[in-house]
């Protein structure tokens, strides 16, 4: 049997990114999906690790500024080593971060940046994203965390890395608000603000998407059962061709003016649609999670 022909002994995830993109999450995320996590091993170990008869179970290594023997060079050779041996199955996971919200999380955490030559945090991230650019290109896998919780980036991983995750295609459906622009990493928009506006009905002003009296009053406009089916079609219509393509991951966004009504009931209704439907759903409401986090639990705000 040719050599290309033999399955591969070694499944590797190599995890990597700047510095507080989230990487101990990732790990956290990989562990629970029965990888072998190992962090910070100098690179030129790495090819002996995989020496030798075939593991019991994947591996997910970190590779950042601290490996000490980093360099971008190195890595991206041992990319290419690992890429070209048959007896590995290799995937390199990046994880992004706006450079602004990498300077906020050492700012809330008063911790230093790893570099040791950064004199601030903001130096050190901007410099550390110049230095690992050449291997965010070869990612495999990208993951941007800016506007992403924990819970979020432990769903993507395990979207891309979870049993049977390579058949299937996970989807996320996320509404938004047009006044604070939309999301990173959309593969699809669809703006509801044609739609009637629950916020100028003043007992569902208060409410969002989610309760039933506001999605009644989204659906009871005119122009949504049309809307919605087309939207339907066109949706299952594009998910088998998405996965024939070698998609993994598909992002819908939906937006209206607030992000609290209309968008928020479209974005649950499809999501419903999908998951009867067989498909691997999972949905984010970006203002509200905002404002769960900016004001006491059970105070909404226009």
């Amino acid at each position: 049997m040719p050599a290309r022909d033999v399955p591969p002994s070694h499944r590797l995830v190599l995890v990597t990114g700047p510095s507080g993109a989230g990487r101990s999450t990732a790990f956290h995320a990989l562990e629970d999906l029965g990888f072998e996590v190992i962090d910070n091993l100098p690179l030129s170990l790495i090819p002996r690790l995989l020496d030798g008869p075939p593991l019991d179970r994947p591996i997910a290594l970190g590779l950042d500024v601290r490996n000490r023997d980093f360099s971008a060079t190195a890595a991206i050779e041992l990319i290419d080593t690992l890429t070209r041996d048959p007896a590995v199955a290799l995937d390199v996971l990046y994880l992004d971060c706006a450079p602004a919200v990498l300077v906020s999380r050492y700012s809330q955490t008063k911790r230093r940046h790893p570099l040791p030559e950064a004199s601030t945090p903001s130096e050190g991230v901007e410099r550390e994203i110049d230095l690992l650019s050449p291997i965010r290109v070869r990612a495999d896998h990208l993951i941007d965390t800016s506007e992403l919780t924990p819970y979020d980036l432990k769903a993507e991983v395990g979207h891309w890395f979870g049993q049977g995750a390579t058949q299937s295609l996970a989807i996320s459906v996320q509404s938004f608000s047009y006044k604070r622009g939309l999301p990173r990493g959309m593969d699809m928009v669809f703006d509801c603000r044609f739609l009637a506006n629950p916020y100028w009905v003043a007992e569902l002003r208060d409410k969002d998407g989610r309760d039933p009296a506001v999605a009644a009053h989204v659906a009871a406009d005119p122009n949504y059962a049309e809307f919605f089916l087309k939207l339907q079609e066109l949706i299952l219509f594009l998910l088998p061709a998405q996965i024939a393509e070698g998609k993994s991951h598909l992002t819908l966004g939906f937006g209206c003016t607030g992000g609290q009504h209309r968008s928020v009931a479209v974005a649950e209704n499809l999501s419903k649609l999908l998951a009867e439907s067989g498909w691997q759903v999972s949905k984010r409401h970006r203002e509200l999670e905002r404002r769960a986090h900016a004001q006491p639990e059970g105070v909404i705000r226009a």
